[in-house]
């Protein structure tokens, strides 16, 4: 099977090989970090990988920075997440490896009869300038706002730069209903009829909730894949930047034709449906055949 190189904006150069069905010898990896990349294809990732393999994967959550951090201190072995490095993630020694894209979505509970929102008007939401639900065609009812904390987490930074254009200032939002982690989050709004929260579609669509068109285009991975809906975003592994082997074994398979397609069957856009994306962060991406 063809691998992918993909030349990252944050100047990683990753290489794919063939993933062989030879088992190996029993062990176990640690995975941790971005909630939405595990709800989202890294339990089927996993799973098959053992199939194939015999390396078993023992997948945490914590969210995007401990997927970075705990790479670089050596907790995980691998993890995952959907933000850029930043200057504090001390991440010399780790790589970030993309293996799909994410898109930001506003999500409600199932009942509540709003299908679509404004891009400004999203952010007069998270900013507490519209505080009811009448003011979005709504019923007359005080709208909860559920958001990550803490503030520079995988979605909560992601929805500053891209729904807000800045990570700071007038980009911190209004209070309301805060969870650690994306999952709980989600399950919040499945439970509350008037909260409204920001999570990533790849997860949120495995919920009981409804996702909200945002200017009136629906979070689909074809919009995403063709960049008409507008809040996508890179998904990574993170790996040492010198990976034992077995764990540069799993990059490659996630990264493989077969891999890929998992991605895509649990219904996240991978790299060749968003091959024409841009990186929202900025930077080229580069593809070539092994």
């Amino acid at each position: 099977m063809p691998g992918i190189i993909r030349l990252v904006a944050l100047g990683v150069v990753v290489a794919t090989t063939q993933i062989m069905a030879s088992p190996a010898s029993a062990a176990t990896l640690q995975w941790g970090g971005c909630g939405i990349t595990k709800k989202a294809f890294m339990s089927a990732l996993a799973e098959r990988f053992e199939e194939k393999t015999g390396t078993e994967i023992d997948i945490q959550g914590g969210g995007a920075t401990f997927g970075v951090r705990g790479v670089k201190e050596g907790e995980i072995d691998l993890g995952g997440s959907c933000r850029p490095a930043m200057a504090d993630d001390e991440r010399e020694d780790v790589q970030m490896v993309q293996v799909a894209w994410d898109a930001l979505v506003a999500i409600v509970h199932p009942d509540n009869p709003v299908d679509e929102v404004s891009s400004e008007d999203l952010q007069e939401v998270f900013r507490g300038e519209i505080s009811n639900w009448d003011q979005l065609g709504g019923p007359d009812k005080f709208i909860i706002v559920g958001y990550r904390s803490p503030p520079l987490s995988g979605v909560g930074y992601a929805f500053r730069e891209l729904g807000f254009r800045e990570t700071t200032g007038s980009g911190d939002f209004t209070q309301g209903l805060a969870r650690e982690s994306s999952g709980p989050l989600e399950m919040a709004v499945e439970k509350v009829p008037d909260a409204i929260a920001i999570t990533g579609v790849s997860s949120a669509k495995k919920r009981d909730v409804k996702l909200l068109a945002l200017d009136g285009v629906e979070p689909t991975p074809e919009n995403i894949a063709s960049a008409e809906y507008p809040l996508y975003r890179p998904i990574y592994l993170t790996v040492a930047k010198d990976p034992e082997p077995e764990v540069q074994r799993f990059v490659d398979f996630a990264l493989s034709e077969e891999g890929q397609g998992i991605i895509a069957d649990e219904g996240t856009v991978n790299l060749e449906m968003g091959k024409g994306i841009d990186n929202p962060w900025g930077g080229d991406y580069v593809e070539a055949a092994q």
